[in-house]
């Protein structure tokens, strides 16, 4: 029996005959497929260094904690915003239960904050729930 051109194309060492009754013999296919790719990578690399977080543009950063009695909390943070920011603190017992809480009212720029939080019981950690630009109603 004869052998079909398909079964020369299966036994033969070289793969390309198959390849080019699938796809042709152009590189229009690639071509295709670079610049799609290129388009993707130039929108993802956009998107990555537009992004700003889900806070605007306030960032902070906590440095020590303390509590040396019962009624009070220490936090040292740094914070660093455009126009100012207003921070929410939150003083936290050994079983995480918020035990005091304080509004800290920051200026523009790069600044380090340290300030009390009144506790109604020992706190074993403070910590900034928040941190937002003034005048921001989110």
């Amino acid at each position: 029996m004869a052998a079909t051109p398909e079964d020369d194309a299966v036994n033969s060492a070289d793969p390309a005959p198959a390849l080019r009754k699938h796809h042709g013999n152009g590189p229009l296919f690639f071509i295709v497929g670079t610049i799609f790719a290129v388009a993707v990578t130039i929108g993802w690399g956009m998107s990555v260094m537009n992004y700003s977080g889900l806070s605007g543009d306030v960032f902070h950063q906590v440095v020590t904690v303390s509590a040396p009695s019962s009624s009070e909390a220490r936090i040292s943070f740094e914070v660093n915003s455009r126009g100012g920011a207003e921070c929410l603190l939150r003083a936290l017992d050994a079983q995480m239960v918020e035990v005091g809480t304080a509004r800290v009212e920051v200026e523009g720029g790069n600044r380090m904050v340290q300030t009390d939080v009144e506790t109604v019981r020992q706190a074993a950690t403070v910590e900034v729930a928040s941190c937002r630009e003034q005048g921001s109603q989110d």
